[in-house]
């Protein structure tokens, strides 16, 4: 199915391109990803349906960031083969790898619907940010219910890295602290 979403779900197989018409299946995430203005978005009728349902109301359709530079292309593919820096870096989670990279990148942010717009937070306000999913996106993909994404800023990409690192071994150090005081209860 046509839809930035679905594509980042196959990304993680193989590497490929998409085009404009490649993302027509969903209007939100082409005015999100900079394939569509506003005009053009709203102007859809899949964007009409969200409006019409009250799903979400055309001044939080306004409010989304967007990807500022309408591309020719948006080039998906697994982080281990791609041969220039990324522009962003998606991540699925769970419950637990978000508290982890909550605490590595303060200042973290925590989106709802549109799932797709954290992409344009990574690229253009050189954000980390989580999205707990959207229910388009979450049917579209079949993500799992336990399952978020995160964007990380291709640039920012190593000390991200890095900071989960440290932040996994005090995580570690804390949860071995912990096992042993339990015991005191048994």
């Amino acid at each position: 199915m046509p839809a930035g979403c679905v594509f980042w779900m196959q990304a993680s197989i193989e590497t490929f391109a998409t085009t404009k018409a490649d993302h027509a299946n969903c209007s939100v995430g082409s005015y999100t990803h900079g394939f569509l203005t506003l005009e053009e978005a709203t102007a859809t009728d899949d964007v009409g349906a969200v409006l019409d349902s009250g799903w979400v109301d055309e001044p939080a359709v306004v409010a989304l960031p967007v990807v500022a530079e309408r591309p020719g292309s948006v080039v998906y593919g697994p982080l281990a083969d791609a041969t220039i820096q990324p522009d962003v870096v998606l991540l699925r989670v769970t419950g637990l790898g978000l508290m982890t990279l909550n605490d590595a990148v303060p200042g973290m942010q925590f989106e709802g619907k549109p799932q797709c717009h954290i992409v344009a937070m990574a690229k253009e306000q050189n954000a980390v940010a989580a999205s707990v999913g959207c229910a388009l996106s979450r049917a579209r993909t079949g993500m799992a219910p336990e399952e978020l994404t995160c964007a990380i800023p291709g640039a920012r990409l190593d000390a991200v890295a890095a900071a989960l690192e440290a932040t996994v071994g005090l995580n570690r150090a804390m949860a071995n602290y912990a096992a042993v005081d339990g015991q005191r209860f048994r």
